[in-house]
Formats: structure tokens, C-alpha cells, sequence
């Protein structure tokens, strides 16, 4: 008898914003068994903002994240989505960056305060940061200039020759250990340099992604990113997360229609239009969870 998703122990999705906020929804069915690892590298916008002014690690992705499964509306879930408007010192600000900062230094760690927000969200998936140290994102030019954060990363008209974390940070150890004990892991869609390259480059999420016997797919963008990162085709995103991992590890990949799938060999490929009615670039989630579940099934 095949197993299907809803018989699975563990579902590790990786990467961040929109991109693993949509994955997570599709699989929310799966609750305490979806498992979200989520990039802290940020430095743009009302997180970028909080992190100057305050330090710690990015909150918008996860942030974003938690949005997207919140599944009962209630006053605490709308202020945690609420943004400040008008000119003031607050303005811009989104209410669920402020509380998680707040939680977090009101906590021993920041995994307590995304738990604390989770119970009061009535969010069952667990959500882990890649790591609970500062650190930002860097890249190397073409001549040789160094570009420090996310912001200035995808603003950059050239592919960078190398993607770096500032400073070595530790796992968080939840995360590792979510890896090793998969049954599946899902990295994208989102931003490829700037939401999912930065979990890789933890060093000892690189090492259990190549330890871990776990399946792995990668999801592919809809739409062309608005940044370095949209003139690469499938296969060059495949070969620089494989480089950075130390292995072939991806054993197939979910594709829009539009996607340049040449070059793809010797992986599951599944194919198909997966876009929302409402935004074209974002997938839609039944179509999604369909997908997945034919991609899951095809490899076992």
C-alpha cells in the first residue's frame, strides 16, 4: 500500500516569507508533524528597523510564516497582523515583529518565544529559526566588492561569486535534529538567495541535509525574481545548494509551467500550473499539496 503525506511522522520544510509561509499552509493538515526551519537573515523593512535598534536575530519571515497558519481568527492573531500607518516613529512597524522582539528578551531563547506565540496563535506546526545568533548575509561581487544584508543582496544586477554569513553561527539544535529524523524535506519556493541559500550555509545544517536519508524536494519559483537570482535556471539553483551541501541530495523538483526544466537529469520532475487565482506567483495551495503528494508517492 503507498504511503501518502498524512502517514508521515516528520515533514521538514526550509527557506522563508511567502514562499515557506505557502508550503506550510498547504501541509498544515499535517500539524505537529510540519516542521518549518526558517531563514533569520533579514535586514530589510520593519524587522531590519527592529534589528538596528534593538539587535537579535530577523523576525519578519517568521513572522510571515506563523500568518499564514493561523487558522482561527481571533484579536490576538490581529494584532499580531497589524501595521502601524501614518508618519510617526512606529509607522511601518508590524505588531508581530515587535511581540516576538519583545518575547524574546523576555525568554531564555528565541525558539520559547516563537512556542509562546505559537500556543497563542493556535498554530500546531512547529517553527524553528536556522539559527538563534545574529547574523546577516554577504556576498562577493564580480569585482571582488563585498555586499553586506538581504536588501542590498537582491538589489545587486550581477549573480554574486560567493554567498557567506557574516560570522559562523551554531544551529539551532531543534532544527538538526528535525532533519535527521524527516521522513521529507522541502526546501523553496522563495527568494533562492536570500531565503533559501542563508539556512544551507549554517554549516551543520549543510552536514545533517547530507547525512539525513530522507527524500528531498525542491520547489521552484513561479514567477522570475526581481534579483540576481532570476536568470538562473533550475539546474544552476540544484548545482549551487548540492555544491554548498557536499552531495546530490535532491531527489526531485516541482516546476510552474514556465520554468526552464533543461538540464534536469536523473530527478523526479513533476510539472504543472500551480498558481493562485488571486496572485499569479504564488502557488496555490490544493494545487501544491497535490503536487507534493504525487512527487512523495512517485519516490517511494
Amino acid at each position: 500500500m503507498n504511503r501518502t503525506l498524512a502517514d508521515l511522522d516528520r515533514v521538514v520544510a526550509i527557506g522563508g516569507g511567502h514562499g515557506l509561509g505557502r508550503v506550510m499552509s498547504s501541509l498544515s493538515s499535517l500539524g505537529s508533524r510540519l516542521t518549518g526551519i526558517v531563514t533569520t537573515t533579514d535586514n530589510g523593512g520593519s524587522t531590519g528597523r527592529i534589528r538596528r535598534s534593538e539587535g537579535g536575530i530577523a523576525w519578519g519571515d517568521m513572522r510571515n510564516c506563523l500568518n499564514q497558519l493561523i487558522t482561527q481568527p481571533s484579536v490576538a492573531s490581529a494584532m499580531f497582523e497589524y501595521r502601524f500607518s501614518g508618519q510617526g516613529e512606529l509607522a511601518g512597524h508590524n505588531l508581530g515583529n515587535l511581540m516576538l522582539r519583545a518575547l524574546d528578551s523576555l525568554s531564555v531563547r528565541p525558539l520559547e518565544a516563537i512556542n509562546l506565540i505559537r500556543n497563542v496563535l493556535k498554530v500546531d506546526a512547529f517553527l524553528i529559526p536556522m539559527s538563534e545568533q545574529p547574523v546577516d548575509l554577504v556576498a562577493t561581487d564580480t569585482q571582488g566588492n563585498l555586499i553586506h544584508g538581504e536588501t542590498e543582496i537582491d538589489a545587486m544586477k550581477e549573480w554574486p561569486t560567493k554567498l557567506d554569513l557574516t560570522v559562523p553561527v551554531k544551529a539551532t539544535r531543534e532544527a538538526i535534529e528535525a532533519i535527521l529524523d524527516a521522513d521529507l524535506i522541502i526546501l523553496g519556493p522563495g527568494s533562492f538567495y536570500t531565503s533559501i541559500m542563508p539556512v544551507i550555509l549554517v554549516k551543520e545544517i549543510s552536514q545533517a541535509l547530507r547525512r539525513t536519508p530522507s527524500k528531498m524536494l525542491f520547489i521552484d519559483n513561479l514567477g522570475i525574481e526581481l534579483s540576481p537570482a532570476g536568470h538562473l535556471s533550475v539546474d544552476q539553483k540544484l548545482a549551487l545548494i548540492e555544491n554548498e551541501i557536499g552531495r546530490r541530495v535532491i531527489d526531485g523538483v516541482i516546476l510552474g509551467p514556465q520554468s526552464d526544466s533543461s538540464g534536469i537529469t536523473q530527478r523526479l520532475r513533476i510539472q504543472r500550473p500551480l498558481d493562485a487565482a488571486d496572485v499569479g506567483y504564488r502557488h496555490d495551495r490544493q494545487l501544491l499539496r497535490q503536487a507534493l503528494e504525487d512527487a512523495f508517492q512517485a519516490l517511494h
